[in-house]
């Protein structure tokens, strides 16, 4: 069986962080372990306050996990502040497994995952990720214009839209792009797509794809997921993951 490792936050409400992780990698077929980094009280109409393990914790974690487990795939998402992303640099210079990093700043009910002063030390990881998954207000944040990407890792920017579609675009750093689409979906129910977009492709690595076929996919999957949304909760509501799965493989 293969084995993915979540590097992120616990959501209390199960709709987005590693609780989505899990049950994205498990659509998949794939197992996942967790080091979490932060643990959020929150629910589909805000967080309330945000607890950042420390260091030596996630780390240990960390090496808990690689110690007994064959790790195939890593994603990582919410960071949260300078020192615990400046902790995984020298994690990730030295790993040879595929690593999917999506820069969580924002919850999608609007409150800030990042402190001030960390998006100059997650810059930093680029060069040692296989795929960066930022949505387009995030890449806005980190490049300026979420057109006009060059980094030196493969970017894919989510979210563009018109009427009818949902675009995903992937910049390479050669400057080469792939365009990603699915029909738009008029809904609120949004809480952890971007967290299990991250985690299905990452999945799908570690399964031995390709990244565009691990794209293709993982965007299948979110977009059943998301149109199979239980609607729950008074804000945006966590996915399907179950009824999204049943098209995941």
């Amino acid at each position: 069986m293969k084995v993915i490792l979540s590097i992120a936050g616990s959501d209390s409400s199960g709709g987005a962080g590693i609780q989505a992780d899990i049950k994205t990698a498990e659509a998949f077929g794939v197992f996942s372990a967790t080091a979490i980094t932060v643990l959020t009280a929150q629910n589909t109409t805000g967080v309330r306050s945000i607890e950042p393990v420390s260091v030596k914790f996630l780390h240990d974690q960390i090496d808990m996990i690689f110690e007994d487990l064959p790790i195939h795939a890593i994603k990582i998402g919410m960071l949260f502040s300078e020192e615990i992303i400046d902790s995984l640099k020298p994690f990730l210079v030295k790993t040879k497994i595929p690593v999917v990093l999506d820069p969580v700043f924002l919850s999608k009910a609007g409150a800030s995952l990042l402190k001030d002063g960390a998006i100059k030390a997650m810059k930093e990881l680029f060069p040692y990720v296989a795929l960066l998954t930022p949505n387009q207000h995030e890449a806005k944040a980190l490049f300026g214009d979420p057109l006009n990407v060059k980094t030196p890792c493969p970017v894919l920017v989510k979210h563009f839209t018109t009427e009818i579609e949902s675009h995903d675009t992937l910049f390479y750093p050669d400057g080469k792009t792939r365009t990603f689409v699915t029909p738009k979906l008029e809904t609120k129910n949004l809480h952890g797509s971007g967290c299990s977009f991250s985690t299905a492709i990452a999945a799908n690595l570690a399964l031995g794809n390709s990244l565009e076929k691990s794209i293709g996919k993982a965007k299948a999957f979110i977009y059943q997921a998301i149109y199979h949304a239980p609607n729950l909760g008074h804000g945006p509501g966590p996915l399907g993951h179950k009824s999204g799965g049943l098209h995941a493989r």
